[in-house]
């Protein structure tokens, strides 16, 4: 019999009738190279430039501080200023509108550098590290899914397994309540192991996935690295922790926002994270001086700060237990541990502070009055709050400004370098200008892999960014790149060869902001201001008068920036981007039926609820008379559910931590469905009906309407009971239906797009 010839995964294998006679040829596998190191990036969110102890703070963060004095902090790292475009610029190593992520991945615009889309032609940091032999495991935060793609029906390519990852555990959205969390793993979404009187708390068990993630493949493989990309949800609102982590900071807090800057500001310049000679920018305007406070304010101020400070050091202690598990089994030396944020501090609390920034979403005011009635609350279960904004002022110190604007306390946030086998320098200060984009080649490089030219026959796009590996060992090592474009929401920057020049344009989208914060309005209106942040760490010197040429330099630089990466068109709001978004391939439906024994059905593949609707639940009364959940969305922070007590039936309404209730007389025995309905009649009113085979029994009028998804983080429909948290004191989870449930029947007035102001409130609420 004549030999033949074949191809194995592109070797050659000669082939004969018997093995005997045929010559093998193995397929080549991936293999890392010998000594290849392990990655650990972990990534804060919300976390300024003041608001670690190795970085100013008077915070408890014991094991950052651990990293920072084994290894290298830099003072002069930047990010894009909002979460979205900061992880696509992190993880692939190019610029955020370049990738298509120029806001957040909740709003999809038809423009190349707004998409939401991560283009093939830009893989991502895990899928070039996993086939290069690592194993990949994402934990924790990602909100890099368009919106209508993050459901049970995918499309799953643009999930952490989609791009690389071979195992995710966290949440898809931008934010998450910490006691009870919408969790994914892999590709489907699961309930939280445990209940928060249970002692859960998303940070502890993000923690424990990450620990139990390298465990399993060490175990599998001891000699194959790992990447692992630990996100996570902390330090963002809502500020959730238990009250033992709270008590150390009691009282350390009453002097205020002011003197808490100033002293945060000495500890730096003593330090060296800032340099000698730094100007502490002034308090700006809007910002109130805290001896102009009445006392309330200033009790329940300081009660804020207090709750996140033990945030911080709750999550702190978190990635210290997956520090010392590296440690433990032997892998810490040669692990490349990263660690930054993805942002500055939030002031999206505005200048009193929120127990629920659901009203964030909704645009409902807030007060001192109103929020000094849940201060023994704030951090617990029925709060999702947020300091007030002169916190993130005084945590970004000594910058000007916060998340989602290009000045410094926007984009300069702590980046940590650790690699005990591969920096001998040790508690070290860089200085060097650079960028998350940089961030990507620095693991490359470290990794000894090469940024492909093409992946699954796709054409990649060449790295924006470039090594930091070259100030490791040398102090004074060049900055590896001399230009810098910043974009978000209309505010602009650019950085080129140690000059700064930032816009002072105020995005038209937040309350307080729009009303109480001096700059520019119009883009046609904005004025450029110039710093040499060579000789200026702070921004505060405008030079803009002496060097008008630099100036109009950098503003061209800019524009050609912009046209570069694709970040025109412009838009500092939200209803200017609705006419540009696109529909996901299957858009909610007018109506749908659902049925029990599934999931949670995602809310942005429900049918779009805020212009009204009606909810039928086909069922059969149990012999007890009505009792349990029929459906239920949300919980007591923010929610909704239709359920039987008592014999009667209920509709328990929670509307951004306010409560409503209304229930019908007993329901007959015979009764074949049970429902409600919900009309707006305008901006400022709805009714409510209860339904009873279609008839009304019961009937309320609100002086709100309802939002266009009733959690940030999107927990969707449940059917037949509930779980997490309920949505008042009437029950307790899983409080089941005790009859049968056919099916729910939701019928809206048709098909429509949510409102883009709400869409990007909830996104910026939770990103």
């Amino acid at each position: 019999m004549a030999e033949a010839s074949t191809t194995t995964s592109g070797t050659a294998a000669d082939i004969g009738l018997t093995v005997a006679e045929s010559s093998p040829r193995p397929p080549e596998l991936a293999r890392a190279p010998q000594g290849a190191p392990n990655v650990v990036v972990i990534l804060l969110d919300d976390t300024g430039f003041a608001q670690l102890g190795c970085f100013g703070a008077d915070f408890a963060t014991p094991n950052i501080d651990r990293l920072a004095a084994g290894g290298l902090s830099y003072n002069r790292f930047h990010v894009t200023a909002l979460c979205s475009p900061t992880r696509a610029a992190l993880l692939t190593g190019r610029n955020h509108h370049a990738v298509g992520m120029g806001f957040l991945s909740d709003m999809t615009m038809g423009f190349p550098g707004y998409t939401a889309r991560i283009p093939p032609s830009a893989a991502m940091l895990p899928r070039i590290l996993r086939d290069a032999g690592w194993g990949t495991m994402a934990i924790g935060k990602w909100h890099l899914a368009p919106r209508g793609e993050r459901s049970a029906a995918g499309p799953f390519t643009l999930w952490p397994t989609g791009v690389g990852f071979e195992r995710y555990y966290g949440v898809l959205h931008g934010g998450a309540n910490c006691w009870a969390p919408n969790l994914v793993r892999d590709q489907h979404y699961i309930k939280a192991p445990a209940h928060y009187d249970d002692g859960y708390h998303l940070s502890a068990d993000l923690a424990d996935q990450a620990i139990a993630h390298i465990t399993d493949q060490k175990h599998a493989a001891p000699d194959k690295p790992f990447f692992c990309y630990y996100a996570e949800v902390a330090t963002h609102a809502p500020h959730h922790v238990t009250p033992e982590w709270v008590e150390p900071y009691r009282g350390m807090f009453d002097d205020g926002w002011d003197r808490w800057r100033d002293r945060a500001f000495e500890r730096q310049l003593a330090s060296g994270i800032a340099p000698e000679g730094t100007t502490l920018t002034e308090r700006p305007s809007w910002v109130q001086p805290w001896d102009e406070l009445d006392p309330d304010a200033r009790r329940l101020f300081a009660r804020m700060h207090e709750v996140y400070a033990g945030f911080v050091s709750h999550t702190d202690a978190q990635i210290g237990r997956v520090i010392d598990h590296l440690e433990a089994i032997g892998e810490l030396d040669n692990t490349v541990v990263i660690l930054c944020s993805d942002n500055g501090a939030s002031a999206e609390g505005g200048h009193v502070g929120s127990v629920n920034e659901h009203r964030f979403t909704k645009g409902l005011p807030e007060s001192v009055a109103a929020n000094l009635e849940w201060l023994d609350q704030l951090g617990g279960p029925r709060t999702y709050n947020h300091y007030a904004w002169g916190w993130a002022w005084a945590g970004n110190t000594p910058f000007r400004l916060w998340k989602r604007y290009a000045w410094l306390g926007g984009t300069r946030t702590p980046l940590v370098v650790h690699w005990p086998a591969g920096i001998a320098a040790q508690g070290e200060v860089r200085t060097q200008f650079c960028h998350a984009i940089d961030l990507a080649p620095t693991v490359l490089e470290l990794c000894g892999v090469d940024a492909p030219e093409s992946v699954d026959g796709v054409a990649q796009t060449p790295l924006h960014g470039a090594s930091l590996s070259a100030t490791f060992d040398d102090a004074n090592a060049p900055s590896p790149r001399a230009e810098q474009y910043f974009e978000v929401q209309g505010s602009r920057a650019m950085y080129l060869d140690g000059w700064k020049a930032t816009t002072d344009h105020v995005a038209q989208a937040h309350g307080d902001e729009v009303a109480m914060m001096e700059g520019s309005r119009s883009f046609d209106d904005d004025t450029w201001a110039l710093f040499r942040l060579d000789d200026d760490f702070s921004e505060a010197h405008d030079l803009a008068d002496e060097h008008p040429e630099k100036l109009a330099e950098l503003e061209a630089a800019w524009w050609a920036a912009a046209e570069r990466y694709g970040v025109l068109p412009l838009d500092d709001g939200y209803a200017g981007r609705m006419p540009a978004i696109y529909p996901p391939a299957y858009p909610p439906p007018a109506q749908a039926r659902y049925r029990p024994g599934a999931g949670r059905v995602a809310d942005e593949v429900m049918p779009v609820l805020v212009r009204g609707f009606t909810i039928d639940a086909a069922v059969t009364v149990g012999p007890g008379g009505a009792e349990g959940i029929l459906w239920a969305m949300g919980d007591w922070t923010s929610g909704l559910a239709l359920y039987g007590l008592d014999g009667t039936l209920v509709l328990g309404l929670c509307l951004s931590g306010d409560q409503f209730r209304l229930a019908t007389p007993p329901v007959p025995s015979d009764a074949a469905t049970l429902g409600c309905r919900y009309q707006p009649l305008s901006p400022d009113s709805s009714i409510v009906e209860l339904l009873v085979d279609g008839e009304t029994t019961a009937r309320m009028e609100l002086d709100r309407t309802f939002p266009n998804s009733w959690q940030n983080g999107g927990t969707g429909l449940v059917i037949g009971h509930d779980t997490g948290f309920p949505v008042n004191d009437d029950y307790q989870p899983p409080f089941p239906w005790t009859g049968v449930i056919s099916h729910v029947d939701i019928s809206t007035p048709g098909a429509a797009p949510p409102d883009p102001a709400q869409i990007a409130r909830e996104s910026l609420n939770a990103d």
